[in-house]
């Protein structure tokens, strides 16, 4: 099955037409197919079976409720960033003993929940986070499991603003400092060493930095067996890339075969953080065309959505295909969409061809990452509703946020 296909002229998640979807839950309203998030899942899994592995979904990607309880029950891990994260995973049923805590500033109170839960493993990405981990697994008398997350310094080849691999970058430590750390957590009490891990971006569509980033992993790997630490799993992080327009992103097959041949004869256990990679294609933001705005030099379509529902086209200029959900008989004319909101960087897409009229709708396309996730209430605006879609079944996975709800922990001055 298609997740999202189109039938007599109308665009259809599974079995569900989306405008109906659009006229009974109204717009904006984010849709995900189930089929489309399992079976990615599991292509993703196929090139792993007969390895000893892990899936960790990113979280950060899509936190919702419905969906990490799906990949719970999958057989999923998850890769947090927060205490938040960690909070929603356990809320949807995921096992913190498959969890992984990455993000450079780990509070007190994050680290003592997550060694509380007895989380897989916290990757490291300082030597004063080392040290307060210690610290904290000390006064809770327990032994806290990580790994350090290297920065090989390797070039992503993505956009700047989600590029983690380079020395200038915040994230990990240094490649050069990392076997010294090494050798200072081994002599720490209540530190336990298991891991390495790498993470050097997102939406990255060559198979080459991954390779030359592990290999670099390797050696240090070897450097560390020589003196005697002992590595138990490797963490290759995520980041592969999906299609939003032209991108061609190595297929899962490809790149699980590569990781997989390097690390051949190892016997470690290997780990893996996809985020996007699982969910983005599998949702779309139905939004509604308020206005149709005809000018001299542009012709704007005012969507019900905006750059608080759906950053990622005003933060990274990042393109999201555009589709009307039913055949029109209107002739076709180009639009910047645009929101509503009060800034002259709320756009979703730049010079599209649209044969709409005030009234339709209209599907944005891969957004089931990174959408919801960043969404906010800027200008006083209430998220979206998300659905999710199973054959044919809707299920409302989060209703939508009402007004009142917005202000309800303020307070007046007395």
């Amino acid at each position: 099955m298609t997740a999202f296909n189109t039938k007599n002229g109308v665009l259809h998640a599974e079995n569900v037409a989306l405008r109906d979807i659009a006229e009974q839950h109204q717009t904006p309203t984010y849709v995900y197919s189930r089929s489309a998030l399992t079976e990615t899942f599991k292509r993703f899994q196929a090139g792993l079976l007969g390895h000893e592995h892990l899936i960790c979904f990113a979280v950060k990607a899509n936190p919702s409720l419905a969906i990490l309880n799906l990949f719970a029950r999958l057989g999923a891990g998850f890769d947090i960033v927060s205490g938040g994260e960690l909070a929603r995973v356990i809320a949807a049923g995921g096992d913190p003993k498959k969890v992984v805590f990455s993000g450079v500033g780990k509070s007190h109170s994050e680290i003592q929940s997550a060694l509380e839960a007895g989380i897989l493993c916290f990757n490291v990405e300082s030597i004063n986070e080392l040290h307060r981990i210690q610290q904290v697994a000390a006064k809770l008398g327990k032994i806290a499991p990580i790994s350090l997350r290297v920065n090989p310094n390797v070039d992503a080849k993505t956009h700047p603003y989600i590029s983690t691999g380079l020395k200038n970058n915040k994230f990990g430590v240094a490649f050069e400092d990392a076997l010294d750390l090494y050798q200072q957590a081994a002599q720490m009490p209540n530190i336990a060493v298991h891991g390495v891990d790498c993470h050097i971006g997102s939406q990255i569509t060559e198979l080459s930095p991954f390779l030359d980033a592990l290999d670099k992993v390797l050696g240090l790997v070897d450097a560390l067996t020589e003196r005697n630490i002992h590595i138990q799993h490797i963490d290759v992080g995520g980041g592969v890339g999906i299609t939003y327009n032209d991108e061609t992103p190595p297929e899962f097959a490809t790149y699980t075969a590569a990781i997989m041949q390097k690390l051949a004869g190892r016997g470690v256990k290997v780990l893996f953080e996809p985020g996007r990679a699982l969910v983005g294609n599998a949702g779309v933001l139905l939004t509604k065309v308020e206005y149709l705005k005809l000018g001299e030099s542009k012709n704007f379509a005012i969507v019900d959505a905006a750059m608080n529902d759906l950053m990622r086209p005003a933060l990274y200029d990042a393109y999201h295909n555009i589709t009307t959900i039913a055949e029109s008989p209107t002739q076709a004319q180009t639009y910047e969409v645009v929101g509503p909101v009060c800034e002259s960087g709320d756009f979703l897409g730049h010079d599209r061809s649209l044969a709409i009229a005030e009234g339709d709708y209209l599907a944005i396309h891969s957004a089931g990452a990174y959408g919801m996730s960043m969404s906010s209430n800027y200008n006083t605006r209430a998220r979206a509703a998300e659905v999710l879609v199973d054959g044919d079944q809707v299920h409302v996975i989060r209703e939508r946020e009402q007004i009142a709800d917005l202000f309800k922990l303020e307070r007046t001055l007395p």
